[in-house]
């Protein structure tokens, strides 16, 4: 009989341990996973700043040039025969927001000179 009542003593003994060294590997692999992770994002961070120090600043971004300058450089084009009358027109209709390019002609006819066209 005493041997009856030792295997269930071993068996609990046994499956007791077995757990014992599962749940501890188990919170040994957590624990080293979440070492791992804080490392990564320690190393992650330190990165970001390394980033965010060596980055320049940017630069403002440049005006657009005002519409009176933008007459002036198509008016400068037109005067050097790079653009004809039509493109000329076309390009001052598209930039005034017009597209009566019938009614530039007539007031360039009427100013005599295309450069200096102002628009009714």
């Amino acid at each position: 009989m005493v041997f009856m009542r030792r295997r269930p003593l071993l068996r609990a003994a046994a499956i007791g341990g077995g757990a014992y060294v599962a749940g501890k590997r188990g919170a040994e692999r957590q624990a080293d996973q979440e070492y791992a992770d804080a490392q990564q994002d320690q190393r992650i961070g330190d990165l970001e700043q390394q980033q965010a120090a060596a980055a320049p600043p940017a630069a403002p971004q440049a005006a657009a040039p005002s519409m009176a300058d933008q007459l002036n450089q198509l008016a400068d084009l037109h005067n050097q025969g790079v653009l004809s009358d039509e493109e000329f027109a076309a390009a001052k209709a598209k930039l005034l927001g017009t597209l009566s390019v019938a009614g530039l002609r007539s007031a360039w006819t009427t100013a005599g000179d295309p450069a200096r066209c102002r628009v009714p």
